[in-house]
């Protein structure tokens, strides 16, 4: 009887560790494993790291937008300071090459007058002779004024206001682009004369309708004083009765 009982109590034994083995398994089976905290704490970063380059580069592109527009203003400056410069044609004394109203590009980087050259003056003091000197006429237009380089700096010019007549080194000028003969003469002059240094002489090819060298209010034009070269006419006038257009866009010859 003793042994049956002892046998009897081992096998109790034995469910009942069986059974809280059983709960154990399935306690940890069916209970809810929770995130850790980190988790979380790890996407909240990674959100706040994605907002602020977004911040930075919406910032960065302002400041290079900035940085853009102000080089290319600062380049268009310097372009029209020391490079090219828009001109409005005031007047008809370069009839017919150019007409009142012409808009035009002045050219200016380092520019040295040359023969033939269609130019900006800044009249602010005729210049004449005394004797073998250059001295101020005393007299001036006060403005500027485009006017076609006729000779410079060696030559020699006689104007022939009686035949109509313009000669440079004795030899008679070939001149398709003026308006008519040159009958006027201001007499700024007694010519032959030879250009000076450092000085020019120009003319409008409206020869008759035009102060220029001829007068003493302009006279020999310091090199100084040639603002630029006239280059390009990129608006023509039109006549105001017609409307049609008096020049053509392009190169100013």
């Amino acid at each position: 009887m003793e042994q049956n009982e002892t046998i009897t109590n081992e096998s109790t034994e034995t469910a009942a560790e069986e059974t809280t083995a059983a709960e154990v398994t399935e306690t940890t089976e069916t209970a809810p494993v929770s995130e850790p905290a980190s988790d979380a704490e790890e996407t909240s970063a990674e959100e706040t790291s994605e907002e602020e380059p977004a911040k930075v580069d919406w910032f960065s592109e302002i400041l290079e937008i900035l940085e853009t527009m102000l080089i290319s203003v600062f380049s268009i400056l310097l372009i029209f300071s020391y490079l090219m410069r828009p001109v409005t044609v005031d007047g008809r004394s370069m009839v017919p090459t150019l007409y009142d109203k012409d808009r035009l590009v002045m050219f200016r980087l380092l520019y040295r007058p040359t023969v033939g050259d269609v130019v900006v003056v800044n009249d602010h003091g005729g210049h004449i002779f005394s004797g073998d000197l250059v001295v101020d006429s005393g007299y001036s237009l006060n403005e500027c004024i485009i006017k076609r380089v006729i000779a410079t700096a060696g030559q020699k010019v006689l104007v022939d206001a009686d035949k109509g007549e313009v000669y440079v080194d004795d030899v008679l000028l070939n001149e398709p682009y003026i308006n008519e003969l040159t009958y006027t003469n201001d007499h700024a002059f007694e010519y032959p004369i030879v250009i000076p240094e450092g000085y020019v002489f120009v003319m409008g090819d409206n020869r008759n309708h035009s102060t220029d060298s001829r007068s003493a209010a302009v006279g020999l034009v310091d090199v100084d004083d040639v603002m630029g070269k006239a280059y390009f006419r990129y608006v023509a006038a039109k006549d105001d009765v017609t409307g049609e257009q008096l020049g053509s866009i392009g190169f100013v010859k």
